[in-house]
């Protein structure tokens, strides 16, 4: 696994922003996160070591732009030549996450095609109405893969009217941070049920710090947040096999 982050900075668009974990992490360090610039990590998956060798190596998963938004519109006069660099590395997977995939018909490059192969675009959903909202955009645009990624799930999401052959798998989780809004395990289950219905892959990534089920409060410290969501054993997968039982949880 590796991370680039070709520019750093973004601006707050819905309310899935509002306590961007990005701008906690730089106002720990004086950093104001609306500013956006390019970052020394910016040919990152173009160099090379001093024997030749790509310093990311072949078959690698790269994280991109997690500190910022790929499609955002600063980036716009460097993004051509991140396409080109992902373009060369193919043999790479590039992953990134999007809240703005309403511009992204308008910036692919010209050999996209049906989507580059090596290439996962993830739509983040957090409410009904940006899922209402970005969810048509995202299924118009030719892509090799789509992941709908719930998070922070804020609410209960109806995802079927868009959940087809051509969605990969949903992602939920909750909202971690000192501020993390509540997240509630029935509006977890509630989308894997959604995705079991449709044959959509469905994995619960975290529980967030601030998690409810049946009615009864969790406060879940950072480091338990993922292990948590694991345990909790409801991860779908639509070619058959039976999911892991859960193993003990702090949820009962």
């Amino acid at each position: 696994m590796a991370q680039w982050n070709p520019w750093h900075g973004c601006h707050k668009i819905s309310e899935g922003c509002r306590h961007c974990y990005v701008y906690r992490i730089d106002s720990r360090h004086g950093r104001d996160s609306s500013q956006v610039s390019l970052t020394r990590d910016y040919d990152l998956p173009v160099r090379r070591r001093r024997d030749g060798r790509y310093k990311i190596p072949s078959g690698e998963t790269v994280y991109t732009c997690f500190s910022s938004d790929f499609l955002l519109s600063d980036a716009d006069p460097w993004r051509p030549e991140a396409w080109a660099m992902m373009r060369r590395r193919s043999d790479l997977h590039f992953l990134f996450i999007t809240k703005r995939i309403e511009r992204l018909a308008a910036l692919l490059p010209p050999d996209w095609g049906e989507g580059y192969s090596h290439v996962t675009l993830c739509c983040t959903v957090e409410n009904q109405e940006r899922a209402d909202y970005r969810l048509p955009f995202y299924l118009a645009v030719p892509l090799a893969r789509r992941i709908i990624v719930c998070e922070p799930l804020l609410g209960p999401i109806d995802l079927s009217p868009y959940l087809s052959s051509a969605i990969d798998e949903v992602i939920a989780g909750g909202e971690s941070g000192p501020d993390a809004r509540p997240c509630h395990y029935e509006w977890v289950l509630d989308l894997r049920r959604q995705c079991v219905e449709a044959g959509v892959a469905f994995s619960f990534k975290q529980t967030g710090a601030n998690f409810y089920k049946a009615g009864r409060h969790y406060a879940v410290p950072r480091p338990l947040q993922h292990a948590q969501a694991r345990r909790a054993g409801i991860d779908f997968s639509p070619r058959g096999a039976a999911p892991m039982p859960g193993q003990p949880s702090l949820f009962g």
